[in-house]
C-alpha cells in the first residue's frame, strides 16, 4: 500500500499564512476575542522557538568551530561576514532614502501638534561595546542576550580546540547536545503551520482597517524599497558571490520568508533559517555561525524603514533632510544596527536614535507606531533574508579558498 504524500512544511505554511489572514479580515469587528483566543496559541508556538534558539546557538557555534579545527579559519568567516552585513545596512538606508524622497509627494501630512512619544534612554556606544562580552555564564542563556551568547560559544569553541586530545570527552558532548537540540528543533518547526496561522490573525483582525488609512502610502513605499533590496542587492550578491542562481535562492529561503513575515522575529525565525540555508547546500560550520551573528546584528529592513520613516516624519514637521543629515542617517542606522536585538518592536528604539542624529522630533515616532507591526513583517523578511544570502556566500567563498589551497 502507497503511502499519502505529505505536503512540503513550505506549502503548509503558505496555506496556514493564507487561511490566517482570511480568519483575520472575517474577525476584524472580533479583533479582542482574536487576541484573547488565537493570539496566545501563537505565543506559546514562539516560546518554544525562543526556548530553542539559545541551545541551537551555543551548542551549534561551538560544533562549528570545533569542526573547522583552526582559529584562523573562525577569524576569515567572521571578518567576511561582518563586512557583508555593513555593507548591505548602508545599502539599504540608502534605498530606503531614495525611496521616501522618490514617493514624498504622495505621502500624507499628518497632524504633529498633539503628539508625544517618550523613547526610551539610548546606550552610549561605549557600553554597547561592554555589553557583547558577559560577565557571568548563566544570565546570556537566562535572558537570552544573543550577542553575548555568540561570544562565549566562540570562547568555549576556541578553548576546546587549543586544548586538544585531552577535549576529546567534550567533544563528544557537544556534538551530541547539538544533535539532541537539533531534533527538539524539528519537532518544534512541525508545529509552524499552526503557530503561523495563530500568529498572523490576530494582528490581521486589529490592523485590517489601519493598512487602508492614511498610512497606506508610507507603508507601501517601504514594501516597494523591501523588495527591491532583496531583488538587486540579494540576488546581484548570490548570482556573483554565491555562485547561486537567484531563483534557485529565493525559491529555498520561502519557508523562512513566510515564517519571518508572520512572527516579526529574527531569533524566531532562526532555526527555520539554518534548516533551509543547509538545503540549499551551505555548510553547516558555516550557518551555525552566520546566521546566530546575523539574527543578532543584520537589519536590512529595519535600516529601509529608518530611511523611509526619517523622510515621512520630516516631511509631517515640513522639514527637508540635507545631503548632511542623510549621510548621518546612513552611519547611524549601520552602526546602530549593531545594537538592536532581532526581536518584534526593536526597530523603533532604532528610530529612536535615528532621528535623534539629524534633530528630527522624537514625537514623530508616534505617527508610525500604530503600523508598526505591519513595517516589522516586512522588515524581519528582509532581516532573515539577507541572513541567509550572507551564509551561502561565506560558504561558497571558502569552499573555493579550499580549493585554491589544495590546488596551489
Amino acid at each position: 500500500m502507497e503511502e499519502k504524500k505529505k505536503l512540503p512544511l513550505a506549502t503548509q505554511i503558505f496555506i496556514a499564512l493564507v487561511l490566517g489572514i482570511i480568519a483575520g479580515l472575517l474577525l476584524q469587528s472580533h479583533s479582542d476575542m482574536a487576541d484573547a483566543y488565537i493570539k496566545p496559541i501563537g505565543t506559546i508556538f514562539l516560546n518554544l522557538l525562543k526556548f530553542i534558539v539559545v541551545p541551537i546557538v551555543l551548542f551549534s557555534i561551538m560544533a562549528g568551530i570545533i569542526s573547522m579545527s583552526d582559529i584562523r579559519k573562525v577569524g576569515s568567516i567572521g571578518i567576511k561576514t561582518i563586512v557583508y552585513y555593513m555593507c548591505t545596512t548602508a545599502v539599504a538606508i540608502v534605498i530606503g532614502l531614495a525611496g521616501g524622497n522618490l514617493f514624498k509627494g504622495f505621502f500624507p501630512i499628518l497632524e504633529t501638534s498633539d503628539l508625544t512619544y517618550e523613547a526610551s534612554e539610548e546606550t552610549p556606544f561605549m557600553d554597547t561595546i561592554v555589553g557583547i562580552f558577559p560577565s557571568n555564564f548563566i544570565a546570556p542563556l537566562s535572558e537570552a542576550t544573543m550577542l553575548q551568547v555568540i561570544v562565549m560559544a566562540i570562547l568555549i569553541g576556541f578553548a576546546v580546540i587549543l586544548v586538544g586530545e585531552e577535549a576529546a570527552p567534550a567533544v563528544k558532548g557537544i556534538n551530541s547536545f547539538n544533535a539532541i537540540f537539533m531534533k527538539c528543533m524539528e519537532m518544534i518547526l512541525k508545529l509552524s503551520p499552526i503557530g503561523v496561522f495563530c500568529l498572523i490573525c490576530p494582528v490581521v483582525a486589529a490592523n485590517g482597517a489601519a493598512i487602508l488609512g492614511s498610512l497606506a502610502m508610507v507603508l507601501l513605499t517601504a514594501y516597494i524599497c523591501y523588495f527591491a533590496h532583496m531583488l538587486i542587492v540579494y540576488s546581484l550578491a548570490v548570482k556573483t558571490m554565491g555562485g547561486m542562481s537567484p531563483i534557485e535562492f529565493f525559491k529555498g529561503q520561502f519557508p523562512a520568508m513566510i515564517f519571518a513575515f508572520s512572527s516579526s522575529s529574527s531569533v524566531g525565525t532562526l532555526p527555520i533559517n539554518m534548516q533551509g540555508c543547509e538545503k540549499m547546500g551551505a555548510d553547516k560550520e558555516v550557518t551555525s555561525f552566520v546566521l546566530p551573528l546575523g539574527a543578532t546584528i543584520n537589519m536590512d529592513g529595519t535600516a529601509i524603514y529608518q530611511g523611509v520613516c526619517a523622510i515621512f516624519i520630516a516631511a509631517c514637521y515640513g522639514i527637508s533632510l540635507t545631503p548632511a543629515q542623510m549621510l548621518t542617517i546612513v552611519l547611524t542606522a549601520t552602526l546602530a544596527s549593531i545594537g538592536t536585538a532581532g526581536v518584534p518592536g526593536a526597530g523603533m528604539v532604532m528610530l529612536a536614535m535615528v532621528l535623534a542624529s539629524v534633530g528630527l522630533p522624537l514625537d514623530g515616532i508616534a505617527l508610525v507606531a500604530g503600523v508598526d507591526r505591519i513595517f516589522d513583517m516586512g522588515r524581519t523578511v528582509v532581516n532573515i533574508t539577507g541572513d541567509a544570502s550572507c551564509a551561502l556566500i561565506v560558504s561558497n567563498l571558502e569552499r573555493k579558498k579550499a580549493q585554491k589551497k589544495s590546488a596551489a
